[in-house]
């Protein structure tokens, strides 16, 4: 049995699902990410695009299949708890967020409920299957949650993006 075959699929495949959960949740419904984003944010947001959206929610379905397909070796199992990390890094801003602005961020619902208990979850998983050591697992889940300081780096940058 290989590594990959030693892992539940549903599990492997679960940042997808949940990554398309959480946009649904932004854009179709209940939606308003966009314009709650440009609230919170003020002036600099006006960087934030639909195109750029669009573009960054595509290649972070890609980096869910891509982690998908990854785990059958140990650095794939710690780029998918990476990837997981991110994830559950952006539904902590979204309720940070959503907190220090006294609303609802849409994204919020899915970020807690689908995204922190998958990186637990997961992570837990591949520690006990012995898929992925104890500091390959601590490095991914410090690089997937350090996110939300890249992410703040990037929006406060001066260009415009897309």
């Amino acid at each position: 049995m290989t590594l990959l075959e030693s892992h539940p699929q549903w599990l492997l495949w679960a940042p997808l699902a949940a990554a398309l959960a959480h946009i649904l949740e932004e854009f179709v419904w209940p939606r308003g990410f966009m314009s709650w984003y440009r609230r919170y944010r003020g002036p600099s947001a006006h960087r934030i695009t639909p195109s750029f959206l669009v573009i960054v929610n595509a290649i972070l379905l890609a980096v869910c299949v891509n982690a998908a397909l990854a785990t059958d070796t140990s650095f794939g199992v710690a780029y998918w708890i990476a990837v997981s990390a991110i994830l559950a890094s952006n539904g902590v801003w979204h309720l940070w967020a959503g907190v220090r602005g006294r609303t609802y961020s849409p994204g919020m619902v899915t970020g807690l409920v689908l995204y922190v208990p998958l990186v637990i979850y997961g992570s837990v998983h591949f520690l006990k299957s012995g898929s992925v050591s104890i500091g390959g697992a601590v490095v991914a889940l410090l690089i997937g949650g350090s996110y939300p300081l890249w992410s703040a780096m990037v929006h406060a940058g001066g260009r415009r993006v897309a």
